[in-house]
Order: structure tokens, then sequence, then C-alpha cells
């Protein structure tokens, strides 16, 4: 039985997805974003509890809707 991936799994892959997509680089999103290149690196492996303010962030940056960057194989 294939148990489904958890909402900060799902963020961080569809997160890195859309910023290859737009071409831009770890530090470029970080800058858009306002937040920690180190930061952006955790939250794209899954390793923060992000919180949704950071999720708005971040999903401006990308310009994908947050809603969108939390769908399950989307992207």
């Amino acid at each position: 039985m294939k148990t489904k991936s958890s909402a900060r799994r799902i963020f961080a892959e569809n997160l890195r997805k859309a910023r290859l997509a737009k071409k831009l680089s770890q530090e470029d999103l970080a800058e858009l974003s306002s937040l920690h290149r180190t930061y952006v690196g955790s939250v794209e492996r899954a390793e923060r509890n992000v919180s949704i303010d950071n999720m708005e962030r971040l999903s401006a940056a990308v310009g994908v809707s947050l809603p969108e960057l939390l769908k399950e194989g989307k992207r």
C-alpha cells in the first residue's frame, strides 16, 4: 500500500520544479522571496516546517499559486 506524501514533501517537490522551470537558482529564489539561501535549500529538501507566510513568499517568487504548489502529482 502506497502512503501519501506529506504536505511538506509535496510543497518541497513542487517548489523545486517551479524554480527550475523558471531557471532560477536557490540563491535567486532566496533573493526574490527575501529569505536566506540555506533556508530555501532546506525547504526544498523538506527539512523545514515552513510557515504559511514563507510559503506565500516562495510561491509569489516563482509565480505559482500556493494551492498549486500543494497539489500532489502536479506541475
